[in-house]
């Protein structure tokens, strides 16, 4: 029995039908991935999924009981709440009491007994409800994800508030999962433990992805949304792929014939008026409706048409750096790297983030001074860069004048092509093109950028993930231009395809400031595919096995142990004294990250061993004073 069930739901904005009369079962356990052209009404479809968008017609049918969690697009709002209370919100009543646990663990007062009183008290309501489980997958998620469990989400970036959200799904582990490009701002290592754990993953999963080895790694259907219309492919992406072409090749050769039968008989109703006066009047019934369904036929969107424009030529030698160091405190980000870029080369960066490649780029480019060794730029660069936080783009203008500046044309391949013609090939209606640019979507913003990008004159192009929020065939379209592109590229991208398609050769951040150049992409990097992020102590929830347990007998090996704790207390007790000052130093959080992430770890761990201890010191007190 399906877990849930669209029947002929319809959904419109205006007289475009953004859902025509469409079917769905998601069984449990199954991984379905939902593909289409940007703005097609995919991130609608979930929401109509998860009831926070009301179809215009159709019935819906959930399983009772059914519980859905969906990655949100719109970033949290609370910017005072930490992190970890973020995530926990997605476990309701066991999240909340989880809650209690943490903040009583990091701010323990050994001395109160209501402190203790009300430790012993969240403890067994988590118990009660089998809680401790989900406080080690709330552990492990924050861990994967990099995140800082204390932190407050006002610290954090707009991509990283989208890790946490992610986070807050995961936890929840629902009987159907709802994730929208959830591989966007992840690294390598991330998105491989995402996968590993999606490919384990008990309940049902629809997933809206660009990543193609993501799409291929994990899916068992793909369902496609294309002019209001959902169909269906059971099998992975490449056998979806070759039956997409034949069902557009049927579709071309039926509208073809459609045409040549309606040109017919246009040109019959337009016979003299003798012919006129006796035509049969079911045949101009038919002509009528014909027409009436050429009107409604929903040509397929046309593809993006972008294309650099013409380049400038530099000198054979573009970059050449010699012995370049650069460390932020005591973290190395370049340690002696020395490396000649010629023309023409296509060089992406890989690594985990925060591992410095946007500090090489910068480096590399004169942006920032090596701390010893030197950089020399070749003659005649014109550098062309994409930022991934799109600080080119004016929000508060829209399309035409973010390229334009004040130009009514643009020279691409020697030719002169107006501004309108040009963003129209970048998939941009006139309507769009006078939109403020804040009310495009994610994926009209990257269009945008690259439009703005590809309109000057350039030799270098510099692209800091530009693969986020593009549809499929944008990307393929993308590689195929940057594979052209006579000019050098410095990539930087997590998406293991497009990089595999582009580049010549790759730069392996492997930490601590070494930097390795190998040719090829990923596929040609098997160690690079098997890094994993390291992981940081957390602090220990006590499970069924390490809670303390109460004896009948006060033996021996207790009065020992008994004689030993007070020791062992002190110790932690220093030693948390020690971690909590540099905790409450207002200074602590500008300090390198992974030091950062290592004290404040410890410190969780030390509080729980203490809690524990202490819990234990108290039973064998009272046992011995029962004895």
């Amino acid at each position: 029995m399906p877990l849930l069930r669209l029947e002929n739901v319809s959904l419109s904005f205006g007289q475009v039908p953004i859902l025509d009369k469409v079917n769905l079962n998601i069984d449990p356990r199954e991984k379905i991935f939902l593909v289409g052209r940007n703005g097609i009404g995919k991130s609608c479809l979930l929401n109509v999924i998860q009831g926070t968008l009301p179809a215009d017609d159709g019935a819906i049918h959930r399983e009772p009981g059914l519980k859905i969690a969906v990655l949100e697009q719109e970033l949290p709002q609370d910017e005072q709440i930490s992190v970890y209370d973020y995530v926990s919100l997605g476990l309701n009543e066991v999240g909340v009491l989880l809650q209690r646990y943490h903040h009583l663990i990091l701010d323990p007062k050994v001395e109160s007994q209501a402190w203790m009183d009300e430790l012993e008290d969240v403890q067994k309501h988590i118990e009660l409800r089998q809680g401790w489980q989900f406080g080690q997958i709330i552990d492990d998620v924050l861990t994967r994800l990099e995140l800082p469990a204390d932190k407050p989400l006002s610290t954090l970036s707009g991509g990283w508030k989208r890790r946490a959200a992610l986070a807050k799904a995961l936890v929840s582990q629902p009987d159907l999962l709802l994730l929208d490009e959830p591989t966007n701002h992840l690294d390598l290592a991330a998105i491989e433990w995402l996968e590993e754990y999606l490919s384990t993953y008990n309940g049902a999963l629809l997933c809206i992805t660009h990543d193609r080895v993501f799409l291929r790694k994990l899916s068992q259907r793909i369902i496609e949304l294309d002019r209001g219309i959902l169909s269906s492919y059971i099998g992975n992406y490449d056998g979806y792929l070759v039956d997409k072409n034949h069902r557009l090749e049927v579709e071309s050769r039926q509208a073809k014939l459609f045409d040549k039968v309606l040109a017919k008989e246009e040109a019959w109703i337009r016979q003299g008026v003798k012919a006129r006066r006796t035509r049969n009047e079911g045949r101009v019934r038919q002509l009528e409706q014909l027409r009436r369904e050429r009107s409604e036929r929903r040509e397929l969107q046309g593809k993006p048409q972008f294309t650099n424009t013409q380049q400038v030529s530099s000198g054979d030698l573009v970059i050449d750096a010699v012995k370049v160091n650069y460390a932020i405190g005591d973290k190395k980000l370049v340690n002696n790297f020395s490396m000649r870029i010629f023309k023409g080369d296509k060089i992406a960066l890989i690594g985990p983030n925060g591992v410095g490649k946007s500090t090489l780029l910068r480096l590399l480019l004169g942006a920032l001074e090596p701390q010893s060794g030197t950089i020399k730029l070749g003659t005649n660069l014109h550098i062309a860069y994409f930022d991934q936080l799109r600080a080119g783009i004016n929000f508060d203008q829209n399309a035409v004048d973010n390229v334009a500046n004040g130009r009514d044309s643009i020279i691409v391949n020697g030719k002169s092509k107006h501004i309108i013609s040009y963003l129209s090939d970048f998939l941009f209606t006139p309507e769009r093109m006078r939109l403020p640019v804040r009310r495009l979507s994610g994926g009209e913003c990257n269009r945008l950028l690259l439009a703005k990008l590809f309109s000057v004159p350039n030799n270098l192009l510099v692209m800091d993930e530009p693969t986020n929020d593009l549809d499929i065939e944008s990307l393929e379209l993308l590689e195929e231009i940057l594979s052209e592109y006579t000019g050098t590229l410095l990539l930087v991208s997590h998406d293991r395809e497009f990089v595999d398609q582009v580049a010549t050769s790759t730069l392996c951040f492997r930490g601590d400031g070494v930097i390795e150049e190998n040719v090829g992409g990923f596929k040609d990097i098997p160690m690079l595919l098997n890094q994993k992020i390291e992981k940081p102590a957390t602090a220990p929830k006590p499970s069924a096995a390490s809670k303390p347990k109460v004896t009948s007998n006060f033996t021996s090996q207790m009065r020992k142990e008994l004689q030993d704790l007070p020791k062992k207390l002190e110790k932690l007790e220093a030693e948390q004294k020690q971690l909590h000052a540099q905790l409450a130093d207002p200074g602590f959080y500008q300090q390198d990250s992974d030091k950062v992430k290592k004290i404040v770890a410890q410190s969780g761990k030390v509080d729980a061993e203490f809690a524990i201890l202490f819990k234990r010191w108290e039973e064998l007190e009272q046992l011995k004073n029962s004895q």
